[in-house]
């Protein structure tokens, strides 16, 4: 190992980093756009491109999350923040499907807030680090 891997790790970092939070607000944005249409019938959802591009992006994010554990080594199962995101993510793709295939207009609103609501408490958690998010330095 030489005196430039540490430069080269910050590096990877940063650019994982960079790419991981743009892909979150790109998802999340996106997810949120989709919901509205759903909510409002809009023809939009059928479109090809509105299925393929969540897929697209949420492989991305997915990839820069991985490039992140492993430079920064923290891993789900070893660190609880960590562990938490994971747990919320399976429960915030559950509620999407819900959102966008749910049976009836009620259990897809439903199902639209509570994604939303856990996608929120995702980012504060990935943000303070900490498995109570925003909520951990409330008395």
């Amino acid at each position: 190992a030489n005196s430039t891997d540490g430069y080269l790790n910050m590096d990877i970092y940063e650019v994982a980093l960079s790419v991981h939070v743009t892909c979150v607000v790109i998802t999340g944005s996106f997810f949120a756009i989709r919901g509205i249409w759903m909510l409002t019938e809009s023809p939009l959802l059928s479109h090809r491109w509105v299925k393929v591009l969540p897929h697209v992006i949420d492989t991305v994010l997915l990839l820069s999350a991985i490039a992140l554990a492993v430079v920064t080594a923290q891993y789900p199962l070893v660190h609880t923040w960590l562990t938490v995101k994971v747990v919320l993510l399976v429960v915030y793709v559950l509620l999407g499907v819900g959102a966008l295939r749910g049976k009836s207009r009620k259990v897809r609103m439903g199902c639209f807030l509570a994604a939303m609501a856990t996608f929120g408490y995702i980012v504060t958690v990935a943000y303070y680090h900490h498995p109570l998010g925003l909520f951990w330095g409330i008395p």
